[in-house]
């Protein structure tokens, strides 16, 4: 088994391979401008630290979100571009998911990203591997009475620091974590997502209301 995973839902432009037992190599970078930029270069980068091909890749591992629509898709064209390339099975994850398991805590908690607008992304967790809702966009004081007294991981919860006091690690997103849960779930014929984008609300930019079509003569 080798795994190459990515996540371009958040601010962070990760990516890493995966052996079926342990991370071989990573590649994580904060840039929430650059997702297009940066992706491609970094699995090159750690192709080249394992001393691996991409033909030797058996599965691709992509985060789906939720987040914003232009970073979120850059990762998942990416990663069903290789599959179909490779021939090889593309694995769709929560990227809450991704940011739950590597918190590695035990009991009840919630996970927060930054959703802009003045909103997170988030979910509740029974522990790191066992999410209880589904993935939801609110503005973190109409959801601050519903997670009080849970430690709360992500971006979302540093970032409203008010509505969540008790924030925990890690901050940003982890294909590291997102590939060592996929290697996990595979051994245990667990089921996954399709790599298609998890969208909770419609894209930042829209067409003006009055917008004119202006038509040849």
């Amino acid at each position: 088994m080798l795994l190459l995973a990515m996540d371009t839902a958040t601010p962070a432009v990760t990516v890493a391979l995966h052996d079926g037992e342990t991370v071989v190599a990573r590649s994580d970078q904060i840039d929430a401008r650059r997702h297009g930029e940066l992706l491609l270069p970094a699995v090159d980068r750690v192709l080249a630290e394992a001393g691996r091909r991409l033909d030797a890749v058996t599965g691709v591992v992509v985060g789906v979100g939720p987040g914003p629509y232009t970073g979120l898709r850059v990762g998942l064209v990416m990663a069903t571009t290789f599959g179909s390339a490779l021939g090889v099975p593309v694995h769709g994850l929560c990227t809450l998911d991704g940011l739950a398991y590597a918190s590695g805590l035990t009991g009840p908690f919630a996970v927060a990203t930054d959703a802009r607008r003045k909103e997170v992304y988030w979910a509740r967790y029974e522990d790191a591997r066992t999410r209880v809702t589904e993935p939801a966009v609110d503005r973190p004081a109409e959801i601050a009475e519903r997670l009080a007294g849970l430690p709360v991981v992500g971006a979302g919860a540093r970032l409203y620091g008010e509505h969540f006091p008790d924030a925990r690690d890690p901050e940003h997103q982890s294909a590291a974590a997102l590939a060592a849960l996929a290697a996990e779930r595979l051994r245990a014929g667990g089921e996954f997502l399709d790599p298609l984008p998890l969208y909770l609300r419609r894209p930042d930019a829209q067409v003006p209301k009055n917008y004119k079509v202006v038509t040849p003569r």
